[in-house]
């Protein structure tokens, strides 16, 4: 019998995108056909490239990123060009994977004409990470979403904190499928025995989405009275040209910029501590944990987080780390200085979060995850 072919469906280039990309890799060892399908805002990717013998094919709709309704003109068309595709090439899939809300609207529509199985994988929950739009448009997205949750196939959380976010839809299968990234043998090696501990100082990374509320600015002030303490930092984000104007100005502040995943992985391992301070008033901050706290988990390394996240429940729960008030940089810096002074407790609080990860979180469960998923979807 042929294998069923998924095309999982993304609102960005994939270039990278590490969920999108691992689904895909698990997917094709169970046995499905994979394509990739994803939106090139800049025109700068290959409109098809071939990795691992997944194809991936990017629809080039150019457009910038912006806030609130500004974003509306483009996304209407990338919706209006995602349908088209998936119109054209209908008969060379049976399973659409449709990642968040900006993708699923299409899939479903091709649901209901051509009985297309629907995957709704909801990284993100839309409406919750809107910053400058409307509160009653907010509304509305909010009400579609949970609406279009229950018309899906299947409905895949990236952590089991949001079905509390989903309250008030039925999805017809659920299954929590973590950010957990693929082992990491080296990072395997080194949970065997004690890493060395590094020379006095402290080097701290953080790689990822650089915005305003993900307390960036607060690790900066308190490095400004440690001069012996490094910063690694790469990623991209709509606040990235204002916080590297601040971060410019210190010494130990090393800036990568955007990195491929495995370089991003690097990074982390290299470090004595990762950080995800992420303001609590936003709610997805509250409602999920960072892949952040996976990698820390992987990799083996302690993460300081800000309180009332679900973050830092799980920091706290398996002692992986230590727990911060958010935008408070006495109380971060206090607990970087810990951590600093301690490395037999950097050591304890890493293979705390390797245990974490080899127990319960590790990638290979959530592979099997996705597998028994699709086999119950089809």
């Amino acid at each position: 019998m042929k294998p069923a072919e998924v095309l999982i469906c993304r609102a960005t280039p994939i270039a990278p995108d590490p969920r999108v990309e691992k689904e895909a890799r698990a997917l094709a060892a169970a046995g499905y056909q994979v394509t990739l399908l994803g939106w090139d805002m800049s025109g700068e990717y290959p409109s098809r490239e071939e990795k691992d013998g997944i194809v991936t094919y990017r629809c080039q709709v150019k457009a910038k990123f912006g806030r609130g309704l500004a974003n509306l003109a483009h996304q209407l068309r990338w919706q209006v060009v995602l349908l088209a595709w998936l119109l054209r090439r209908r008969r060379q899939f049976a399973v659409i994977h449709a990642c968040d809300f900006d993708t699923v609207l299409p899939a479903l529509v091709m649901r209901g004409l051509f009985g297309k199985k629907v995957v709704y994988d909801i990284f993100d929950f839309y409406a919750d990470m809107l910053r400058a739009t409307p509160r009653r448009v907010i509304a509305l997205i909010r009400a579609l979403d949970l609406r279009l949750i229950g018309w899906a196939d299947a409905v895949i959380l990236a952590d089991d904190a949001r079905v509390q976010q989903i309250a008030g839809s039925y999805p017809r299968r659920l299954e929590i499928i973590y950010n957990s990234p693929e082992d990491s043998p080296a990072a395997a090696a080194e949970s065997q025995e004690p890493p060395p501990v590094n020379p006095p100082g402290l080097r701290i990374a953080y790689v990822g989405n650089i915005q305003q509320e993900k307390g960036l600015w607060e690790l900066l002030q308190a490095l400004l009275h440690h001069p012996d303490w490094e910063f690694v930092l790469a990623g991209f984000g709509v606040d990235q040209d204002r916080l590297l104007q601040t971060a410019g100005s210190l010494p130990n502040v090393t800036w990568r910029g955007r990195v491929p995943y495995q370089q991003a992985l690097e990074i982390n391992r290299q470090a004595d501590v990762l950080i995800a301070t992420y303001d609590p008033a936003i709610p997805n901050n509250r409602f999920a944990s960072s892949n952040k706290v996976f990698e820390a988990m992987m990799l083996g390394k302690p993460l300081i987080v800000a309180r009332q996240t679900n973050m830092d429940q799980v920091v706290e729960r398996l002692q992986m780390g230590l727990v911060v008030e958010y935008g408070q940089v006495p109380d971060l810096e206090q607990a970087l200085a810990r951590l600093a002074a301690d490395p037999v407790l950097r050591v304890q609080m890493g293979k705390n979060a390797r245990r974490a990860y080899e127990s319960t979180y590790g990638w290979p469960r959530m592979q099997a995850r996705l597998a028994d998923l699709y086999k119950q979807v089809l």
